[in-house]
């Protein structure tokens, strides 16, 4: 027997914050973070086939839609974690790499934050992987 982690548990510590919706976001520099889906979204949704992410300058609410993946099992709405400014959105993306790595070179966005101490409601990792240990379960 493997002593291995199923890849869908995988949750990274360093510097990751996470929300009940399955998005990950890892903090650039005071006000910018990296946004992407975690590996349980990636795994739950399957092959990615497709995505709409907004354009550069776009600003979203925390909570608000800012745009979705579609894979070989279902379409699922990408949610903001904080209010901001998307900066930067990753050109490189591919089906490959959006599936195979979502949590490093398949981010999505780069977003500027807009309002000061909408982090400190997001997950940390230990509360996420309970969260996603818990769906699991419910799912069984």
């Amino acid at each position: 027997m493997s002593d291995e982690i199923p890849r869908r548990l995988i949750v990274p510590e360093d510097n990751y914050y996470y929300t009940t919706t399955h998005e990950w976001v890892s903090l650039d520099d005071k006000n910018t973070i990296t946004i992407g889906i975690t590996y349980y979204a990636q795994d739950s949704l399957g092959e990615i086939v497709s995505w709409k992410l907004p354009q550069k300058g776009q600003f979203f609410e925390k909570a608000q839609p800012f745009g979705f993946v579609e894979s070989n099992k279902s379409v699922s709405d990408i949610y903001m974690p904080v209010s901001g400014e998307v900066v930067e959105v990753n050109s490189s993306l591919s089906p490959g790499l959006i599936s195979d790595k979502p949590m490093d070179e398949g981010w999505l966005v780069r977003v500027e934050i807009a309002k000061e101490g909408e982090l400190s409601s997001l997950l940390d990792p230990a509360s996420y992987r309970k969260l996603i240990e818990e769906e699991i379960k419910s799912l069984e």
